[in-house]
């Protein structure tokens, strides 16, 4: 018999999407509109396979019907969906025993995907219990595709404590987004200690990092704990790790692989309780290849890897940031908030932002502390941000060519009457696109899906396609 499968949200047109899809899949869907009919139709019906269910509903929200749920039925699969997605949001969804987490609007292919792997027994969760909802992390905003993948990943990653290798581009908030990993931790109550690797003389770093005890070198007047002990039983956030000289590597390494290590000048063994978050702006297989980094030590931190997208391929979020961030400057130096026009803010919205995040924070610095009005227009920004951008009339010619040449083609192959052109030019355009991502991320496809502002399940299923023809 066929899976029954409950629907709950507040939208009809939600609703009647799922249910044609479920029927259409071989499912049987039953449609409600709220958390209080399913309470009341748990009482008088069999419970069904799986629940897919809204956040914001009118009556009891999404998350709290889903802990009243799994009270009385533990091993019941509940997918959550929802068009207000944060990281808060997410987290909290995992936590309270969600089995995934979608934002709206959603892939339908891949909701099909995450329903099949619900409704496989070895793959429901058993029930545990919910820690207190996490607050809110105001500083990470964002609603694109890529912020989502990165919101779910730290979700499913809040019931660990496994090693995490961040990577991204200088001023994309890898510190921001090992604090929230810490934050939603197992260890969350134990100290987030960082030690940025790039910022600290070669000769000192060992002492930084394992301590040191009285006498052991020149200098050392008194013994001093080193962050791996201030980090006891918390996080240990390694920053710029590419930056860490090689013999230190090898010590770090034998810290991770035996649980403990020494101080220096020290006889008694320390032993090392930390969970490690590392980061870095540089590619750090590329230094293993060259030699720089241990290849046995890259292995045993990026257990569970997190890109960070650039905020160039981060479009939609910049208006919601330079909106927070102005905020937070008004309120920090206890002056008016400032407004963008339309025109300002599409300028900003397009510019290229080297220096990601951490450059369009320091911009709302400025802006609100020099600017003698409210009002924030084009002719206000710094000029490098409204002159044109080299590397875009780059993009604009080279875009013409592929264009050119792609009439060119479609002009031969209509005079040829090539029969179902449409489908093969998209075919091809598919399999250059997927396969070009996929070598320039080095076949990471979630970050090749990232960058393609696509589902990595629409990539894999697309590229699956391609190989089989």
């Amino acid at each position: 018999m066929s899976a029954n499968i409950w629907i709950i949200d507040d939208d009809a047109a939600i609703r009647f999407i799922l249910e044609d899809s479920l029927q259409q899949w071989g499912y049987r869907p039953q449609s409600y509109f709220n958390g209080e009919e399913v309470l009341e139709a748990l009482q008088t019906q069999v419970a069904p396979q799986l629940i897919i269910s809204d956040i914001r509903m009118p009556g009891i929200d999404g998350l709290t019907l889903l802990s009243k749920v799994r009270e009385q039925h533990p091993n019941l699969p509940c997918l959550i969906t929802t068009a207000y997605s944060n990281l808060d949001s997410t987290v909290s969804a995992y936590l309270t025993g969600a089995f995934d987490y979608l934002p709206k609007p959603f892939d339908l292919a891949e909701l099909k995907q995450r329903i099949e792997q619900a409704l496989r027994p070895s793959l429901s969760q058993p029930n545990q219990p919910s820690p207190t909802t996490p607050s809110f992390d105001r500083d990470i905003i964002g609603q694109s595709p890529m912020m989502q993948q990165l919101y779910r990943a730290i979700g499913r990653l809040a019931k660990t404590k496994v090693n995490v290798l961040i990577s991204g581009e200088t001023g994309t908030g890898k510190e921001l987004i090992a604090r929230a990993l810490h934050k939603h931790s197992p260890v969350a109550k134990g100290e987030f200690v960082a030690l940025n690797m790039a910022a600290i003389p070669a000769e000192l770093a060992e002492a930084e990092l394992f301590g040191h005890e009285k006498g052991a070198f020149t200098g050392a007047a008194q013994s001093r704990q080193g962050r791996f002990a201030q980090a006891d039983n918390g996080t240990l956030f390694l920053d710029e790790i590419g930056d860490m000289p090689l013999p230190l590597q090898a010590k770090l390494l034998r810290a991770l692989a035996e649980g403990s290590y020494y101080p220096i000048g020290g006889q008694t063994l320390k032993h090392a309780n930390a969970r490690i978050i590392a980061a870095s702006h540089k590619n750090l297989a590329q230094l293993v290849s060259e030699g720089l980094f241990r290849e046995d030590l890259y292995y045993r931190l990026n257990v569970i890897r997190l890109d960070l997208p650039p905020l160039r391929e981060r479009g939609e979020d910049i208006p919601a940031l330079l909106d927070f961030h102005l905020e937070r400057a008004a309120k920090q130096h206890h002056l008016s908030r400032k407004n963008l026009t339309q025109a300002a803010r599409q300028k900003l919205t397009h510019y290229h932002w080297p220096g990601n995040i951490r450059e369009l924070e320091n911009l709302c610095q400025q802006l609100t502390i020099m600017s003698p009005t409210d009002t924030i227009d084009i002719q206000d920004l710094p000029t490098l941000m409204t002159n044109r951008n080299p590397s875009l009339s780059n993009t604009a010619v080279a875009s013409t060519n592929w264009q050119q040449a792609l009439t060119k083609t479609v002009e031969q192959a209509l005079s040829e009457n090539q029969p179902q052109l449409y489908q093969h030019l998209q075919s091809e355009f598919d399999h250059v696109l997927i396969e070009t991502a996929l070598k320039h991320t080095q076949f990471h496809k979630q970050l090749a899906a990232q960058k393609l502002n696509i589902g990595r399940n629409t990539l894999t299923r697309k590229y699956q396609s391609q190989a089989s023809n």
